[in-house]
């Protein structure tokens, strides 16, 4: 822990930090590969302060308290977080030639050598506790930093809440010998939120325990584990949820977590699934602040927001949001909801689950193991008559004529459908079994969507698109003439991947009269995506060329989650 212990302990001794009677009285209590410094500063008969200030005293150096100064970014960035880990130090200061450096042990001669060695500029050390050292490194690098590095510099804590709501405090100070999962489990949430990560996937593979993390929509391994913790691991994530069974493992499962983050409540959905290597845990996070959206953090250019703010306010009719799991359809109607969420009109949803819930408006979770299914929520709302309707999803017959119903009889009724672009969407609902004039009377709008990942803000500099992405997104001369084309080069802030933050791409189909009349006739999807284009539709892929030709994405994003309108 100290380099010199007989030195400090007779320096801690002369400056009256230290008793003989203290350091007697700590011997019986020391541990195998314990100090006697390190066992008196468990038992509080010394602190960390203490310690410090007598170091920095006979080394001649400052003594600083870190919690009270502020380091510019830039100044971080001077030493990296491998060298910050492996000599314990955090930069404080610059001055245009030296940088100033925390470390905790002026007597360890060793590590003050190799820092000159690998900083780019000639450091002066200054002297802090071990405890704000590693605070700053957590708050400096957490970025950077994965779950086990985070596990072994923390002695935090993260509150969690049980599925019933009661907050419990997890202790990682403990003697338990479950104490390192508990540390393990919540500090990977706390570097999944730091990290803005939709997803955790917890799988174990033949010979570790893989840890990943979903960001911006990609996928990228943090950290492996030992295989044989395992069991442990997956029976701390389903006793968080307080509904799970630690003793099936044959199963899938379902369960949930209320957990807060600083001042951010979050709602993690856990599932696990058996596969050939145990338990497969995926959990995925909802940060409650991050639905409260309006139409402009969506992401339409303002064309398309006008066009969709007019949809959103029409008295009657049904308005779908369509595209894959994982498209953001959930958080569009969220948006929809709380732009015309007014006092005078009701707004009733049905959802499963319900994930945010939103002040004004009445809130139906689906229940199918009592008989609440949409269909049996859908009757009983409409009793309590509503003005605007949202259901999470139209899956069947039942549940499409009933909203269909209610859009023909004044109300206006907001859902999804899992389909790959907007005029699809109708032979879908013909699919299950809704018949196509109920079909062109009904519906007023198709909207389906996709996320692409926005260029990061912090490292985005002009570019050049290559003869391929011109190729693929089919752009002439004029239109790259008045182009403002970026990429992101990578930095901290963006975990070096050029993205940061994701927006949606969108496709509008408005139903108009020559369109119903197309349906009524049972014309097919591509005549309907023609009389689509005629009357001002863009694609997707147009869409998303618009964005890539304004600086907000890639060529290479757009491609990725979207086809060529020829395909």
């Amino acid at each position: 822990m100290y380099a010199n212990e007989d030195f400090l302990i007779e320096l801690l001794t002369e400056s009256g930090n230290l008793t003989q009677a203290d350091i007697e009285s700590a011997r019986p209590h020391k541990k195998a590969q314990e100090t006697i410094i390190e066992t008196l500063l468990k038992s509080g008969k010394l602190s960390e302060e203490a310690v410090a200030q007598q170091l920095a005293i006979s080394s001649g150096m400052d003594f600083i308290d870190l919690s009270k100064i502020e380091v510019d970014p830039g100044v971080v960035a001077a030493v990296d977080v491998e060298s910050a880990l492996r000599y314990k130090v955090v930069p404080v200061g610059f001055d245009g030639s030296q940088l100033f450096i925390a470390v905790s042990d002026p007597l360890d001669f060793d590590t003050l050598d190799s820092l000159r060695h690998v900083l780019e500029y000639e450091p002066e050390f200054v002297c802090a506790t071990q405890a704000q050292i590693r605070q700053c490194i957590l708050d400096f690098y957490s970025g950077e930093l994965t779950a086990e590095q985070m596990r072994e510099l923390t002695t935090g804590k993260v509150t969690v809440a049980e599925a019933g709501g009661d907050k419990i405090g997890a202790s990682v100070e403990g003697e338990s010998g479950d104490a390192p999962i508990i540390r393990l489990v919540h500090q990977v949430l706390q570097e999944a939120y730091q990290n803005r990560a939709s997803d955790i996937h917890i799988e174990p593979l033949e010979n570790e325990l893989q840890l990943r993390y979903r960001i911006d929509g990609a996928l990228h391994k943090v950290a492996s584990h030992p295989r044989r913790i395992m069991s442990a691991v997956v029976s701390r994530i389903k006793i968080m949820t307080g509904t799970m069974s630690i003793a099936e493992k044959r199963l899938p499962q379902d369960g949930r977590i209320q957990a807060t983050m600083g001042d951010k409540d979050l709602d993690l959905r856990v599932s696990t699934v058996p596969t050939s290597s145990g338990e497969s845990v995926v959990m995925r996070i909802l940060d409650k602040q991050s639905l409260m959206l309006g139409l402009p953090e969506l992401g339409f250019m303002s064309d398309d927001q006008e066009t969709f703010d007019q949809l959103i306010r029409l008295p009657d009719g049904i308005l779908l949001v369509t595209g894959p799991t994982g498209s953001g359809k959930t958080t569009t109607l969220y948006a929809c909801l709380n732009t015309i969420n007014k006092p005078d009109r009701k707004i009733i949803t049905v959802e499963d689950p319900v994930e945010y819930l939103m002040s004004g408006i009445n809130q139906v979770q689906v229940k199918e193991d009592v008989g609440m299914t949409f269909a049996a929520a859908l009757r009983a709302i409409l009793r309590q008559a509503p003005n605007i309707i949202m259901i999470g999803e139209i899956r069947d017959l039942e549940t499409a004529s009933i909203a269909i119903n209610a859009s023909l009889t004044g109300h206006l009724v907001f859902s999804t459908l899992h389909t790959n672009d907007a005029p699809s969407a109708v032979a879908r609902l013909a699919d299950i079994g809704v018949k196509r004039f109920l079909i062109a009377s009904a519906v007023r709008a198709i909207m389906a969507q996709r996320l692409v990942r926005h260029i990061c803000p912090d490292c985005k500099q002009p570019t050049e698109l290559t003869e391929k992405d011109i190729r693929s997104l089919k752009l002439d001369a004029s239109q790259l003439a008045e182009a403002n084309i970026a990429m992101g080069t990578g930095c901290r802030t963006c975990r070096n991947t050029g993205y940061k933050g994701r927006k949606g791409i969108f496709e509008i189909f408005k139903i108009d009269q020559e369109v119903s009349h197309l349906i009524n006739r049972n014309e097919s999807t591509p005549k309907l995506r023609r009389r689509a284009r005629e009357i001002g539709m863009r694609t997707l892929r147009e869409d998303g060329v618009r964005k890539v030709l304004s600086g907000l994405t890639t060529a290479s994003e757009v491609v990725r989650v979207t086809m060529g309108d020829d395909d």
